[in-house]
């Protein structure tokens, strides 16, 4: 028997699932906390939720636990998030409302550490290994990016990620060069094109 813990904020999706749960979670961090106590042998893993998003709790849960294997649920099949996921340690990932039968193979897949992807998400794949890999940011980059999106000084950002103004600078000067832009809002705007930040919801 497969031991899958699910991770998602919207309860009809969980309710969904529940003949196949070992145990459930809210958000990314019960989500990580339950994984440590329960050692699943898969996680369904929503993106989207509070406290800790499924691309951090993915890597957290992989770093702690390398026998579980995370499988990405998302409502969203053009989200930047899918590919952080990915780069996070998560065997695969399928859209929400792909058929039951499709999701038992690919839980089953999982557990074997074999990879799944919808066709959407492979394109998504095959379109970033086309990309030049200097326009790819790094963790630290995007998070000091986003931190810009939402309006934050220089001086705001190196309190928030606990770094340097120096550090901020050097950040924003890579990924300006990165993302062949010249100032901060025109980052942020190529940013949300290419889905390396993700828009309000």
């Amino acid at each position: 028997m497969i031991r899958i813990l699910i991770a998602d904020d919207h309860p009809v999706v969980r309710t969904g699932l529940q003949g196949m749960l070992t145990g459930e979670a809210t958000d990314g961090q019960e989500a990580l906390d339950k994984a440590v106590l329960l050692h699943p042998d898969v996680v369904l893993m929503d993106l989207r939720m509070p406290n800790l998003d499924g691309v951090g709790a993915t890597e957290r849960i992989r770093s702690r636990l390398p026998a579980t294997q995370v499988l990405i649920l998302t409502t969203y099949d053009t989200d930047g998030d899918i590919l952080r996921a990915i780069d996070a340690g998560a065997v695969g990932c399928l859209l929400k409302d792909a058929p039951r039968d499709d999701l038992f193979r690919a839980v089953r897949a999982a557990a074997r550490g074999e990879s799944t992807l919808a066709p959407a998400v492979l394109a998504l794949l095959l379109n970033r290994m086309r990309t030049p890999a200097a326009e790819t940011l790094s963790a630290r980059e995007v998070e000091v990016l986003t931190l810009v999106a939402e309006g934050a000084a220089n001086k705001e950002v190196a309190r928030t990620l606990y770094i340097s103004e120096t550090t901020v600078k050097t950040h924003l000067s890579h990924i300006f060069t990165k993302l062949g832009v010249d100032d901060r809002t025109a980052a942020v705007t190529v940013a949300l094109d290419r889905g390396i930040l993700r828009r309000p919801r």
